[in-house]
């Protein structure tokens, strides 16, 4: 490798939230949500080409089946680099990480480019919130402690802060300050990132930047009181990160994807 590709951005896709089914014809709030994935992942070409690595955060599946796990798999094949994924509170997690381990997509801790990811399991069965175990949060902060040069990008499926959609606010990452107290005695956190909301947030926390992105299907009101979605097209993020811990990212949507939302609808 060279000196100039090491200093290449390492280019990161983050999906999220897909909400795949077993059936084909399986949607939510009136969008099928495989056809929205297909949409977003051709925009993904259009707006960047190739990433070098894939997060995916979790809510995979809508009904936690293995065709869904596998259609998602299979849906990846068209980018050429290795994919990570997480499991959400619809997600079935010991069933993903089984299917994820045949992809080699179950990785938990990944050095690339010159930084390092840490990808966390917060769901709770049978539970819509999030938590971190013991084990969990002794593995983010063990891998932390273990690499305190490389600048870290943190991920998960729960929110980990209070955002304005005041209905979410049970459902969120319900331990989280344990989780602040291992983040913030490193530095070396640039990114915290999740899904979940089904809306774009970018906020900062000391030295670290706090985003969340729109699902690959539907997307949530932001500031709303009560459940209510919002004619947004679905999208994805994009990130490019150097080595010295500078990074760039954006959220881009499938404007052309034609959709009818189901607006009335009062959860899903």
């Amino acid at each position: 490798m060279t000196e100039n590709d090491n200093q290449r951005a390492l280019r990161v896709l983050q999906l999220t939230d897909p909400h795949l089914m077993a059936d084909p014809a399986g949607g939510l709030l009136g969008v099928n949500t495989r056809d929205s994935l297909d949409a977003v992942i051709a925009q993904v070409f259009r707006d960047h080409g190739q990433p070098d690595l894939i997060l995916a955060t979790g809510d995979i599946a809508q009904d936690a089946s293995e065709e869904a796990y596998r259609l998602f798999g299979d849906k990846l094949e068209v980018f050429q680099c290795d994919t990570a994924w997480m499991a959400g509170n619809h997600d079935d997690s010991p069933l993903l990480s089984r299917i994820a381990a045949e992809r080699g997509a179950n990785q938990r801790h990944i050095i690339q480019g010159g930084w390092q990811f840490v990808l966390l399991d917060t769901s709770v069965p049978g539970k819509v919130f999030g938590e971190l175990s013991e084990p969990e949060l002794a593995f983010l902060e063990k891998t932390l402690s273990e690499n305190p040069d490389l600048p870290a990008l943190v991920a998960l499926h729960h929110h980990p802060v209070e955002i304005d959609t005041r209905w979410m606010s049970p459902i969120g990452l319900r331990n989280r300050d344990a989780f602040w107290q291992v983040i913030d005695r490193f530095p070396q956190v640039k990114i915290v990132l999740w899904g979940h909301i089904h809306q774009e947030l970018d906020q900062t926390r000391k030295s670290a930047r706090l985003l969340a992105t729109p699902s690959t299907c539907i997307q949530f009101t932001a500031g709303s009181v009560e459940f209510s979605v919002e004619d947004k097209a679905p999208g994805y993020r994009w990130f490019e990160l150097l080595p010295s811990g500078e990074f760039s990212t954006e959220v881009s949507r499938a404007t052309d994807f034609v959709f009818e939302l189901d607006s009335n609808s009062t959860g899903y």
